[in-house]
């Protein structure tokens, strides 16, 4: 851990990654459903199993992936199913930028620790103090990993048994798993002001804007928060 943060504050790496692997469980259980509804969806839209258990092991992003699969069972080019990831994924760029200064070592090596960042990781590594604890997010990545790839060979592979995933509401975990994220960090008035403001933006976005774009700019809320907290006293 940082040695300017007086180590009886924060628990060992051990005990980090520990934490992190429990409070990532509820988020591995949901993405495992959801990443079996991706296996199927994939599939439909003729990706091969494998191809399809491959994008989620090296992409690992649910928003990304189901923006891609959805324009290429469109009938949209590969080139704009990778626009659409990556303009999905592009909110990592400022997460990235708020994660650095706590991770140790060169260039390299903070950019090898940061690829195991994900929303719900991200949000919970948070510590009071502005830093992040790093083994803390490394567990909950880890199991939440391990689950999504899991269901997406379960959805690619086995997704025959399943007919259509919608059914039994798997359409309805996504929306879901980010309802419980924002739950979590509503603990003020200023969060709560920078959800609502951030929501009204999407909801106004949504109809008229192409997918990926109205999350991108109702991030631009959290503008709001940061300037409230850099004006605060030091």
């Amino acid at each position: 851990m940082d040695a300017r943060v007086p180590a009886e504050r924060h628990p060992s790496r051990r005990a980090s990654w520990h934490a992190g692997l429990r409070a990532g469980l509820p988020f591995a259980v949901a993405g495992f459903l959801l990443s079996l509804s991706f296996g199927v969806l994939a599939r439909a839209a003729g990706l091969s199993a494998l191809q399809a258990t491959a994008m989620s092991a090296v992409v690992f992003a649910g928003s990304a992936q189901f923006a891609a699969i959805a324009i290429v069972a469109a009938g949209g080019g590969i080139g704009a199913a990778v626009a659409a990831a990556a303009l999905m994924n592009s909110r990592f760029l400022p997460m990235g930028i708020a994660l650095a200064p706590s991770l140790p070592g060169g260039p390299l090596r903070r950019a090898a620790q940061g690829q195991p960042v994900i929303d719900s990781s991200w949000a919970m590594a948070l510590r009071e103090d502005g830093r992040f604890d790093r083994w803390f997010l490394f567990g909950s990545s880890a199991i939440q990993y391990a689950t999504w790839v899991g269901g997406t060979i379960a959805g690619a592979f086995g997704g025959d048994l399943l007919a259509d995933p919608n059914r039994f509401g798997l359409d309805a975990i996504y929306p879901t798993f980010f309802l419980a994220l924002l739950l979590a960090e509503m603990r003020n008035g200023r969060a709560r002001g920078v959800a609502a403001l951030g929501a009204l933006i999407a909801l106004v976005l949504v109809p008229v804007a192409p997918p990926g774009v109205p999350v991108l700019v109702a991030g631009a809320a959290s503008l709001v928060g940061l300037r409230t907290q850099a004006a605060a006293p030091a």
